[in-house]
């Protein structure tokens, strides 16, 4: 790996005659946090998932931990992705969708048997793991969908809404763990609409708006006003570089 963990180069995402995500130049380091940012339709999930090898480029270049995202089986043995709908089999247990997701990854036996207590431990989730995801609630298949984006320890951590459907104690927990994973030097790519998360915990901020990245730099950067000394919120910045336009909406 370089000391880039992300690293883009005039992508380009296009459906025919749209284009969803235009000339995105990113270098992200590692052990970062970097949160993103977007109205509705921006482009942000078009770039996670050119990012985590789902959808190929129209144009341009990207690396993810030193490999290109054109190589799919480099690139996915160094990341995990959580995206908004966590990929889970209903009739599976959590625990067991667990172990599916550990031998999927190779995982030897006892390591993953230990890292899966561990991380249902720390989600309390250990309850309720013999329990068919079936009857889980929004919140706990959230649970077990960020516990399989991080079980094999990767390298680079995509999240798409991790905190979406959480109480405020496991939101908490989340926000407690991203910030544990990139002290440990791994990298977190975030989306998400709640940006007091993004605040308290990236170390670089970008907004992506109409499919470009209209402003990037660190949260304290970004609400500084230089000419009066004044602070805004993210959300004012937000707003400002998005014409006035709500990340709800």
């Amino acid at each position: 790996m370089t000391d880039r963990a992300i690293e883009a180069q005039n992508l380009t995402k296009r459906y025919g005659s749209t284009t969803a995500v235009e000339r995105l130049n990113l270098a992200i380091p590692e052990g970062s946090v970097y949160g993103f940012l977007g109205p509705n339709g921006a482009g942000k999930t078009t770039t996670m998932r050119m990012l985590t090898t789902l959808v190929e480029p129209t144009d341009g270049t990207a690396t993810v931990a030193g490999a290109d995202v054109t190589d799919r089986e480099a690139v996915v043995g160094n990341i995990g992705f959580l995206p908004e709908e966590p990929p889970l089999h209903a009739e599976l247990t959590g625990r067991e969708q667990l172990r599916y997701i550990a031998g999927l990854r190779d995982l030897p036996e006892a390591d993953a048997e230990a890292r899966i207590e561990d991380l249902l431990d720390r989600f309390s989730l250990s309850g309720d793991a013999d329990k068919r995801i079936s009857a889980y609630s929004k919140g706990m298949k959230q649970k077990v969908g960020i516990i399989q984006a991080m079980l094999h320890d990767p390298a680079v951590l995509f999240l798409d809404e991790p905190t979406s459907g959480l109480d405020p104690r496991a939101a908490r927990t989340v926000r407690d763990t991203i910030a544990d994973l990139a002290a440990g030097d791994a990298t977190v790519f975030l989306s998400t609409h709640i940006l007091p998360v993004v605040d308290e915990l990236a170390d670089t901020v970008g907004v992506l708006y109409d499919g470009s990245l209209v402003t990037e730099g660190s949260p304290d950067h970004l609400k500084s006003r230089a000419e009066s000394g004044e602070e805004r919120t993210l959300e004012d910045v937000f707003l400002e570089v998005t014409g006035g336009i709500s990340e709800e909406a």
